[in-house]
């Protein structure tokens, strides 16, 4: 899943690299302003960058680089005497109130009513991500930008496909994408997964598919208002689109999924001859409210979290989860979610009730319902993969890191394995990647907080895993030694 499947746990990161100073007496709060928060045992980026217009007044934006988010518009910018006072928003409400003097200023971060100090000093503001694997032209394949329809939903879709030189045909990955509203590359953390797997698949004789979120970027459709069938939907119009192009060889189109991608994959090829192959790249084998309990104990215990509250939030997803099968009706859902939530918080210990309360403000309240009231959700909970993959009949590579705390091996790739076998399914190679977290980085603890801060976006280890075995296969040679 991508970070809209699970909480962010920010890890240590150094402040950003301060500028020229200003004298105290041209105290201003236009520039770049970076400082560390401390949040607990971690420690967060932050830059806000304040400008101010013709007419005078003052607008800006914040990064959280640690994050992976840059540009967060700020919802006002007051500068009264040497008080700098700047919203966000951000769940729960956020606010930044300190005393400017000269280069630096004092004061205190607020977010869902919980106040924490920040000091600031005036920086360069660079954001910037080192990403040294982001591939640049000119490259040595081709490149069209294409548009293709998904009939039926009434949605077009936009995209990129990559091909080898040559006049083919050429083996093809559709790649689809995780959790949450994504973009052709997988933009997230700094990082576009996707451009460097389909890079890195093209170079090797193996053309490439990528392509928006219906709702998102180029593509037309309502996101919000989709489910993880939708989107399957989706990618078979995708490898349709594909698989009818004369440089494609039609018998080696397969679909590459990460994460929610990797429930997609079993799901087309279960309804569809077209798909010839699936890899599932940390592609859940238990249902998804597992899931989101596994990962949200694994986070919360990387990120150093009070055992009894990460105990409370296990058991309040569930209880959430429970509204959400009994009441059909979202209205009525929503009543029930907040009345439950209440409970839940009640039957708490004063002191833990007390912190937990300073943090369920009515709008963080709000925007959980929402999510778990969503359409995405309802169909997710309960969506057991194991039925599709029993189903599959074609090749498949399930490939796993050691260190996902967002869809952990431990929980997810014997359940793979086990359904494709009791499918019958006699091509099935599942792989633990040693030291890979969920975007398959190599990484310390695995923790989601780490993803922005490596540098590395994808692991060799696991692009080579993903291009030598659908080559092995798929490639020219390998359909020689198909043929009779």
């Amino acid at each position: 899943m991508n970070t809209s499947a699970c909480p962010w746990a920010p890890l240590v990161i150094t402040a950003a690299a301060i500028g020229a100073p200003l004298s105290a007496q041209q105290a201003d709060p236009v520039g770049s302003w970076s400082g560390t928060l401390v949040a607990g045992p971690q420690e967060i980026q932050i830059v806000f960058h304040v400008q101010r217009s013709d007419e005078g007044a003052l607008a800006g934006t914040m990064d959280v680089p640690t994050q992976g988010a840059v540009g967060i518009p700020l919802t006002t910018v007051v500068f009264e005497g040497d008080i700098l006072e700047m919203t966000f928003p951000v769940p729960g409400g956020g606010r930044y109130e300190g005393t400017l003097r000269g280069d630096a200023v004092s004061g205190t971060f607020t977010q869902a009513g919980q106040p924490l100090p920040l000091d600031l000093e005036r920086g360069t503001g660079d954001s910037t991500f080192v990403r040294p694997q982001h591939p640049e032209p000119p490259f040595p394949y081709r490149v069209e930008e294409v548009r293709f329809p998904n009939a039926e939903a009434g949605v077009e879709l936009a995209g990129t496909l990559t091909l080898p030189e040559g006049p083919g045909p050429f083996p093809t990955a559709v790649l689809v994408s995780g959790s949450g509203p994504q973009d052709r590359d997988e933009s997230l953390a700094g990082h576009k997964p996707f451009l460097v797997l389909a890079d890195h698949l093209t170079r090797r004789g193996i053309a490439v598919l990528r392509y928006d979120d219906r709702g998102v970027a180029g593509s037309t459709g309502d996101f919000d208002a989709s489910t993880t069938e939708d989107f399957a939907d989706d990618a078979l119009a995708a490898v349709d689109f594909v698989a009818s192009d004369s440089r494609i060889d039609a018998a080696s189109v397969g679909i590459v999924g990460h994460s929610e991608g990797g429930l997609v994959g079993p799901m087309a090829a279960s309804r569809s001859e077209t798909v010839k192959y699936v890899v599932m790249l940390a592609g859940p084998g238990v249902t998804g409210i597992e899931v989101l309990v596994e990962q949200g104990k694994l986070i919360n215990d990387a990120s150093g979290a009070d055992p009894g509250m990460t105990a409370f939030n296990a058991r309040l997803q569930e209880v959430l989860a429970d509204v959400v099968r009994a009441e059909p009706e979202t209205t009525a859902a929503a009543v029930e979610m907040r009345a439950a939530l209440r409970r839940e918080i009640q039957s708490l210990s004063p002191e833990t009730r007390a912190v937990i309360e300073a943090q369920m403000t009515d709008d963080v309240i709000e925007e959980l319902v929402g999510e778990m009231n969503a359409p995405w959700f309802r169909f997710f909970i309960d969506h057991d993969p194991r039925d599709a993959l029993e189903r599959t009949a074609v090749p498949v590579l399930a490939l796993f890191g050691s260190k996902d705390l967002q869809v952990p091996p431990a929980q997810s790739a014997s359940e793979v394995e086990g359904a494709l076998v009791r499918g019958g399914n006699d091509d099935v190679t599942v792989r633990v990647l040693s030291n890979l977290n969920h975007l398959f980085q190599e990484a310390d603890t695995g923790s989601p907080s780490e993803y922005p801060t490596i540098e590395q976006t994808m692991s060799p280890t696991a692009l080579e895993a993903v291009s030598d075995w659908i080559s092995e296969r798929f490639a020219a040679d390998a359909r020689d030694r198909r043929r009779p």
